[in-house]
């Protein structure tokens, strides 16, 4: 009996270790997390850049405002990251149903030399209707990036060909521009959804 008694109340202490170990994981280094200081977007009425939209259309941070806004950098040729994400998306969108449309979501290219507007449209086709995808000049990539706090490199292939490197999380700003947070790669859709509610949230209260 006091063996079993010992065992339970080691299991016990193992257990609440686990559970403080998470929290801090959580509160520290996961999606409840702060951002690290001077990685932090800026507001998109501080951004100035100038891109071209799927269907041909001039976009900018201004394109953004009014409405809450997803933002993930990536390109076509992507083999796994891009697709897994697009894909996640979708489904966040999916679960959101009719508040989707609330939304803007946007895939920007880092990989304008290959992701031109044609090969953009085919490529978003592919996911959630809502979903728009931007490319533009190499110096308007980098201005967005910039302010996004992105980063992304071009990296030789023993091909002779190239990828990319590229910041690999979703970035949600609220209606006013203001960024909120940012939902992590492969981040489970039961935390990633509730942030998103939360920029609708934000949106709500600002028409009431």
């Amino acid at each position: 009996m006091r063996r079993r008694a010992i065992l339970g109340y080691g299991a016990a202490g193992v257990g609440a270790v686990a559970l403080m170990l998470f929290v801090g994981w959580w509160l520290v280094d996961g999606p409840g997390g702060p951002e690290p200081v001077g990685q932090r977007p800026v507001a998109l009425t501080e951004m100035d850049f100038r891109l071209t939209d799927h269907e041909g259309n001039g976009v900018g941070p201004e394109t953004l405002i009014g409405r809450p806004t997803m933002a993930f950098f990536g390109f076509t040729y992507c083999p796994d990251v891009c697709l897994t994400t697009l894909s996640d998306i979708s489904g966040w969108l999916d679960d959101l149903g009719d508040e989707a449309d609330e939304m803007n979501v946007v895939f920007i290219t880092v990989d304008p030399e290959r992701d031109t507007v044609e090969t953009m449209a085919e490529y978003v086709g592919y996911f959630h209707p809502v979903i728009r995808g931007w490319t533009g000049p190499e110096e308007q990539i980098a201005r967005v990036a910039d302010g996004f706090r992105a980063t992304y490199e071009r990296v030789p292939t023993e091909s002779g060909d190239y990828t990319m490197n590229h910041t690999a999380s979703v970035f949600l700003f609220a209606a006013s521009g203001r960024f909120v947070t940012m939902i992590d790669y492969h981040e489970a859709r039961e935390f990633a959804v509730p942030k998103i509610r939360r920029a609708l949230a934000e949106e709500m209260e600002g028409a009431t």
